[in-house]
């Protein structure tokens, strides 16, 4: 049964979004982005492979949505290495991210019958269209736009697919941790063998000089969307989603503590408009 959200699985999704800017601002600044996640997805399935032990086989249904995911997933890894090039964290980040969660309530509307009320539906606008703002803003350099922006397209629409596929997922499982230990493990395969068989020393060199960052992007992305598939095995996926994606503000706010970037008068507004759309979110959804 899918509950309105409580505040300590709003809180622990928030949580999640803190995690989930820290380790994408590391993929960005790691020089390679495409190296980046697969060693982090390696570092996700060592450990998870160290625990599948504890945890119960999934059931044949469950496997669709397994196999569904990482197969997307795969595919996501590509697009999202590739806009990190095309474009800077500020533009693609918020493009991405933005208006996933639209597309996620659409998405589990219309294959899953999960339809939001409209309270909770103005919630998850509210927080697009405050992530989608900082995007607008961030557009400073014309000839970057088009090519930036099919990959931020592409990479959006493969987030709200993976998403929905885990969401209903996990909810074919009593024990959302065989869901999340199984899929960490499976998903790493195409990205590590394609690295390995097709770039195998720029790769290693890569592992080598970048172990510390290696495992604290690993930990990060896999705790961070760990605790995401959870929170969708208990609340409403769009819900989740949105939470999740106020990652973008967390990322601004990395970006102003950590490297002094002024905060300025658009992320202020981002800012001000997401926390209106948790709040909408939490209190009337």
């Amino acid at each position: 049964m899918i509950e309105q959200m409580s505040t300590k699985l709003v809180l622990l999704v928030l949580f999640a979004a803190a995690l989930h800017a820290s380790w994408n601002a590391l993929a960005k600044s790691g020089g390679s982005p495409l190296y980046s996640i697969a060693a982090y997805r390696l570092v996700a399935a060592l450990i998870s492979l160290s625990l599948l032990w504890a945890v119960p086989a999934p059931r044949f249904e469950v496997w669709i949505f397994l196999l569904a995911s990482m197969l997307i997933h795969s595919v996501y890894y590509f697009t999202l290495g590739r806009a990190y090039l095309s474009g800077d964290l500020s533009l693609v980040y918020p493009l991405f991210r933005g208006l996933a969660p639209v597309l996620v309530a659409a998405g589990a509307a219309l294959f899953f019958g999960e339809v939001l009320n409209l309270q909770a539906l103005i919630g998850v606008i509210l927080v697009s269209v405050g992530l989608m703002s900082l995007a607008f803003f961030g557009i400073n350099h014309s000839h970057q736009i088009t090519p930036t922006l099919w990959w931020s397209l592409a990479t959006c629409v493969l987030i709200a697919m993976y998403t929905v596929t885990d969401g209903v997922g996990v909810r074919h499982v009593k024990n959302s941790l065989s869901y999340i230990l199984w899929l960490f493990t499976l998903e790493a395969v195409p990205i590590v063998i394609w690295f390995t068989w097709f770039d195998r020393r720029k790769w290693f060199t890569y592992l080598k000089h970048n172990r510390t960052q290696v495992l604290a992007g690993g930990l990060a992305s896999s705790a961070a969307y760990g605790i995401v598939i959870h929170a969708m095995s208990l609340g409403p996926m769009a819900l989740v989603s949105s939470l999740r994606e106020t990652s973008v503000i967390f990322a601004a706010l990395i970006g102003t503590l950590l490297l002094k970037e002024p905060f300025g008068p658009q992320r202020i507004f981002a800012a001000v408009v997401v926390a209106a759309g948790v709040i909408v979110i939490r209190y009337f959804g």
